[in-house]
């Protein structure tokens, strides 16, 4: 019979083993599937793989923008997933950030002075995203409403909200989009720091990433946090108000959620599409997760899946494949990833028929 049984937890040096090994089971398998259906040789795929995230400088820095905005966006939704609130509304929290700062850039840009646009840009995005996670938290603090369902939905009316607002703003008209926002003046575009384009985002990304450490792990509301998240009877028995940490974490999720949006428009895109999100919102969550919601631990999982994306998409391009094939190895290599975790978190053992018996008997 086989019995599966939660561990206590595992050695740091036996679980990074144990990662290790299903990544080099992956990356075999992997080589052995682009054998035997494309003929390719299995080493210069991998070659061109790492090629497509540190090619070349740009590349490089190309990489680094994109794992400080997906790192952004998991660290926003972790606080909420650690205390057991399922938000699946990260996409739209970013989008309407984005909204919020490109409505700053479009409406302001040539009225005020840039430091003061930028300053609104700030605030505006971190106040639209709060909004937008403050609404299903107060649904479930006062109502216990399904969050899950709630912030999904939320997304759909967050998209057509942008959306609507890109024909009302589009240039030209009848385009369906806006294009650059401010670019012969560069209003409301985030400073760039000496030659280095996205080298702002990376630091300001990078400080929100220790703030978030300290705050889960040293302070009183990371506290109540874990708590809620263990058992909402227990955090009620020990005094917690439960609705208010609810309420104050979504508002914390929803902030930063929407500060990845102003970096989005403000620092790399300067245009609002109902893309602009790509899905981090949702890839935001497996990153969390992956880490168990330790903000370092986040940055390994942000590497991890960025690294796979430029890889596979550099894959694609480089031997004229599907798209389908680069994402089927990337789905390889997440499903050894992921499946790893699974013998870290529990035990799988057997048993002789006999031996149930006996305990049957006892």
């Amino acid at each position: 019979m086989i019995h599966i049984a939660k561990r206590k937890e595992m050695p740091l040096l036996q679980s990074m083993a144990i990662r290790g090994l299903s990544v080099v089971l992956a990356l075999v398998i992997c080589g052995v599937i682009t054998t035997i259906l494309t003929g390719l040789n299995p080493i210069d795929v991998y070659v061109t793989f790492f090629s497509g995230a540190f090619g070349s400088a740009r590349k490089i820095w190309i990489l680094l923008q994109e794992i400080a905005i997906l790192l952004c966006v998991s660290l926003a939704l972790a606080p909420a997933f650690k205390m057991k609130f399922w938000n699946l509304g990260g996409e739209g929290q970013v989008l309407m950030g984005a909204l919020a700062t490109a409505a700053c850039m479009i409406l302001l840009g040539d009225k005020i002075p840039n430091a003061l646009l930028i300053a609104c840009m700030v605030v505006y995005s971190i106040v639209a995203g709060a909004v937008w996670g403050l609404i299903p938290a107060l649904f479930k603090a006062k109502w216990n409403t399904n969050e899950t369902l709630f912030t999904l939905m939320m997304n759909y009316v967050a998209a057509q909200l942008v959306a609507y607002f890109i024909i009302v703003w589009e240039v030209p008209k009848g385009s369906g989009k806006i294009g650059i926002n401010n670019q012969s003046t560069e209003a409301g575009w985030l400073p760039q720091i000496g030659d280095y384009k996205y080298l702002l985002n990376i630091i300001l990304v990078a400080i929100i990433t220790v703030l978030m450490y300290v705050y889960l792990k040293y302070t009183k509301h990371g506290y109540e946090i874990s708590v809620v998240g263990e058992s909402t009877n227990t955090a009620r028995y020990v005094g917690i108000d439960v609705p208010k940490v609810i309420i104050r974490t979504m508002l914390l999720s929803g902030a930063i959620c929407g500060f990845s949006g102003l970096l989005l428009v403000g620092g790399t895109d300067h245009t609002l599409a109902t893309t602009i999100a790509n899905s981090r919102g949702f890839t935001g969550v497996m990153v969390a997760w992956l880490a168990k919601f330790n903000p370092f631990s986040m940055i390994a999982s942000s590497f991890l899946l960025v690294f796979m994306e430029r890889g596979a998409s550099e894959i694609s391009t480089i031997y004229a494949l599907n798209q389908s094939f680069a994402d089927i190895l990337t789905g390889i290599i997440l499903f050894f990833i992921i499946g790893s975790e699974f013998f870290i978190t529990y035990r799988v053992y057997f048993t002789k028929k006999s031996e149930e018996v006996e305990k049957a008997d006892v």
